[in-house]
């Protein structure tokens, strides 16, 4: 029914903004990535999901086109309700999301906070065909994965950092830095582990 809003930017939050449309303000709940793309710019506009349930309109806004249909595809599954579709889109980015599912990654999923392991394998089960065709994304190049992530991770690991924590630090970096050497990739991590 609403599919974006643009406006002036009257209140920003790590978890909700609120948009002045002709005069009338529009409260839309974001994930940290949409609150991250968000400029302190006055004018802003935003792609947005209207939930209407029994006793409210709830209005989510994205930055992305991309994330939206990511968020749609997540609340789907059986289990997964608007907050925490939220949730993932605020721990992981858009593309995270979409590789995690394509490449089965149940531990990546499963460690986003309110999700069990059987919600994390529903997700994947009834998402990953979707994912795989609308991204076109090649299943064998999904899990091939980065081998500098795979080795810097292993060492990490030996050092005895805890996995999940090196993933997260790793993850940060090759973001920042796609083509990054193992040796970069494990110093940067040793800084901020």
């Amino acid at each position: 029914m609403i599919t974006h809003i643009q406006g002036k930017l009257v209140e920003k939050n790590p978890t909700d903004v609120v948009i002045d449309c002709n005069g009338v303000g529009y409260m839309l709940n974001i994930s940290l990535h949409t609150y991250s793309q968000i400029t302190d710019n006055e004018h802003l506009k935003l792609f947005t999901h209207l939930q209407v349930k029994e006793d409210s309109h709830t209005l989510y806004g994205f930055s992305s086109l991309a994330e939206r249909e990511i968020f749609r595809l997540l609340i789907s599954v059986s289990g997964i309700g608007a907050s925490i579709a939220r949730t993932m889109l605020s721990s992981l980015t858009p593309k995270q999301v979409i590789e995690g599912i394509a490449s089965s990654d149940v531990a990546l999923i499963q460690g986003i906070k309110g999700i069990g392991a059987k919600t994390a394998q529903r997700v994947i089960i009834d998402l990953k065909d979707k994912v795989l065709k609308i991204y076109d994304i090649d299943e064998v190049s999904v899990s091939k994965g980065n081998t500098n992530k795979d080795e810097a991770l292993s060492a990490l690991e030996v050092l005895g950092f805890v996995r999940k924590q090196a993933e997260r630090a790793v993850e940060k970096i090759i973001v920042a830095q796609p083509d990054a050497t193992v040796e970069t990739i494990i110093k940067q991590a040793l800084k901020n582990l």
